[in-house]
């Protein structure tokens, strides 16, 4: 797994750290077992403070997500993928496909953000604005 900051979004980087990894548990790209990158390796591709990594790692620990092994690394301990989440396949195409259209109508990174926040904010009654455009940053990040 590789992380990619993005400093002109106003989130922590240790937050999209964070973000990003949740997404890669729910998307069922990081698996239980697997290793997290270092602190080290991070800070080299990302161009971050180590500290700033083992911030985001605690976080998740604290979550239950990942463990610490001393001398080994940080590996994942449970996924956040659904159980069906591979029949999500068309419906990652489907939003694949919308948002290359998006793009070719010109449309930046944010206002994709936005628009997909707004849909989440008035189909999933209850979930907060902050949180959907959370969830929307998550998953520009891999757009």
């Amino acid at each position: 797994m590789e992380f990619r900051i993005d400093r002109r979004s106003g989130v922590a980087a240790y937050q999209q750290i964070v973000q990003q990894t949740k997404q890669a548990l729910r998307l069922g790209v990081l698996l239980p077992g697997d290793r997290l990158p270092t602190a080290k390796e991070v800070a080299e591709t990302c161009a971050v403070n180590p500290n700033t990594t083992l911030k985001a790692y605690r976080e998740l620990e604290r979550e239950g997500l990942v463990e610490p092994r001393p001398g080994l690394g940080t590996f994942v301990l449970r996924s956040l993928a659904r159980p069906q989440a591979a029949a999500d396949a068309p419906l990652r195409g489907e939003l694949d496909a919308w948002v290359a259209k998006a793009r070719e109508a010109g449309l930046e990174r944010e206002d994709v953000a936005a628009l997909v926040a707004s849909v989440l904010e008035e189909r999933y009654a209850g979930t907060t604005v902050a949180a959907a455009q959370g969830e929307a940053l998550g998953m520009r990040e891999q757009t």
